[in-house]
């Protein structure tokens, strides 16, 4: 087994293996209905909704997992530049953190009422209840949000990556 996934959280491969698991799905759904259309003149419906509900999962499952690990985009040249004055760091880091714990309570009430308006209405081919659409992107926003609020609460140094290169 390759070393880096051994020190992988548990985490971080459910999280893996579940996306590989939407990918595979969607990639066998779309394969097999390009194959049935342009051979044989018909296809499956429900694939592109089921490879539409599988991506959004995917995105959302890899938005979390990425947190963590530190792989979001980061503004980290301004923030590099403060290396030199270490007093500005900590008041630049709880600052990034509030606005990552901001834009995660806008993400989640605006997807929780999307969820909510999903309830009551189904998908056209497969019938699944439409809040299956938003759901990642509330329980992704909730997500970090409460790993940024321990950060915050841990007071964990902000991980500039890559030695922090101002480009």
């Amino acid at each position: 087994m390759n070393p880096e996934a051994q020190r992988e959280p548990p985490v971080q491969r459910i999280a893996h293996a579940a996306m590989a698991l939407c990918l595979g799905v969607m990639a066998v759904a779309v394969f097999v209905n390009v194959v049935l259309r342009y051979g044989f003149g018909s296809g499956i419906a429900a694939s592109e909704e089921l490879s539409r509900l599988l991506f959004v999962w995917m995105v959302f499952i890899g938005a979390t997992a990425a947190y963590p690990a530190g792989e979001h985009m980061a503004f980290t040249s301004l923030v590099g530049m403060m290396k030199d004055r270490p007093a500005l760091m900590g008041p630049a880091t709880l600052l990034i953190r509030l606005l990552v714990v901001l834009a995660c309570a806008l993400l989640a009430w605006g997807a929780w009422q999307q969820v909510v308006v999903g309830m009551d209405s189904r998908s056209v081919v497969l019938g699944y209840p439409t809040a299956l659409l938003p759901m990642p992107a509330l329980l992704c926003a909730i997500a970090i949000g409460v790993m940024a609020v321990l950060e915050i609460v841990k007071r964990k140094p902000l991980d500039l990556g890559h030695g922090a290169e101002v480009e």
